[in-house]
């Protein structure tokens, strides 16, 4: 039975299907959708391995004219010289606006994908089928569609919400650790910022760090609550126009260590988990939390196998430089997502760069 978890917004509302055996039924859950017949599938060869002859099947059954593009895995790729690949299958395709681009991956083919299918014919359908994690509870939900800039990371985008996102939890079977791991960091992120419930289940876990040490019935929580959280405050704000930016916990600095190190020492979940120690301890310098729960987050960050250090060789003036580049940058102030307890977060600018340092100092 698929659980169906509703993003509510004033344009085009859908649904979060998360389904056990769901890939099996993508063609199915689309027929309902009223899309043209259509469909460019964006995957990358890994997971195209995997999963690709499933979902091509099941969109073949379901009458879809099926193409298929594959496209390298890794943030490092996620430029517009990939986008433009997928516009060259679109036109090759000859997609019309009534088509539907599938991206099946993680969070880099969602977004390249997503952006593409924002701008291309001025918008077309667009599905997620998330194999990640970190996809699954964060990337694939909210419409945040975009490719990365030389000088840093999403600031080429459009806000592109997709028709469906269907969460089969059977792919994470094939998950590699690391992007297991990745993904959890996000996962902490909703227990910090939203769900302090979800924050106590994973604290009474045993283990965080691979899925098969995981009791089924928390990883259904993970997901659910996860997924519900992202709905809740993407329907509440689709824009980031206010509390949307406290998604962002943890990305601040996160973001610019991705970048700082080319997309290749830290993944995304890594640097996620690096940006919350950081800005856990902000605030506990800033005397909004206490360091009782920073250590309770920094615990629960290392029982998932993540670092809680900054890589080595990372310069932190170069840190405080990367920041004024953030898109969350407001007035030329660097806009902070800080913890005030355990399931709730304020969004300030008033972070001085000496306090920055002193943490990141203290990190390294």
């Amino acid at each position: 039975m698929a659980s169906i978890i509703n993003v509510n917004l004033p344009q085009q509302s859908y649904e979060i299907a998360i389904a056990p055996g769901g890939l099996d039924q993508l063609g199915e859950h689309m027929t309902g959708l009223k899309l043209g017949l259509k469909v460019l599938l964006v995957s990358n060869p890994t997971i195209f391995k995997h999963f690709g002859e499933r979902a091509i099947a099941s969109l073949k059954a379901a009458q879809f004219e099926v193409a298929e593009l594959s496209l390298p895995a890794g943030e490092r790729y996620k430029t517009l010289n990939s986008v433009q690949k997928i516009y060259d299958a679109a036109l090759e395709n000859r997609l019309e606006r009534s088509s539907t681009m599938v991206a099946l991956g993680g969070g880099v083919i969602g977004d390249m994908t997503g952006f593409a299918a924002a701008t291309w014919l001025r918008g077309i359908n667009f599905v997620q089928v998330p194999t990640t994690l970190l996809a699954m509870v964060d990337a694939s939900i909210g419409g945040k569609t975009g490719v990365n800039h030389p000088q840093g990371k999403n600031l080429i985008g459009a806000f592109h919400q997709p028709r469906l996102v269907l969460i089969d939890p059977e792919v994470l079977q094939t998950l590699p650790m690391r992007e297991f791991r990745a993904g959890m960091a996000e996962v902490i992120k909703y227990g910090v910022i939203w769900n302090a419930q979800l924050f106590a289940e994973m604290e009474v876990s045993k283990h965080l760090d691979q899925l098969r040490y995981l009791k089924p019935e928390l990883i259904d929580s993970i997901l659910t609550n996860s997924c519900q959280a992202k709905a809740d405050v993407v329907s509440k704000d689709e824009k980031e126009a206010g509390l949307r930016a406290i998604l962002n916990y943890g990305h601040t600095i996160g973001h610019a260590v991705e970048s700082l190190t080319g997309y290749r020492v830290v993944n995304h979940g890594e640097a996620v988990a690096i940006g919350m120690v950081a800005a856990g301890q902000i605030a506990v310098e800033l005397g909004m939390w206490q360091k009782a729960e920073t250590e309770r987050q920094d615990a629960l960050i290392q029982k998932a196998g993540l670092p809680t250090k900054l890589p080595s060789g990372v310069d932190i003036e170069a840190i405080i430089a990367a920041l004024q580049t953030d898109k969350k940058v407001k007035d030329g102030k660097v806009r902070f997502v800080l913890p005030t307890q355990i399931g709730e977060v304020t969004v300030t600018d008033q972070v001085p760069s000496d306090t920055i340092r002193q943490v990141l100092s203290e990190m390294q």
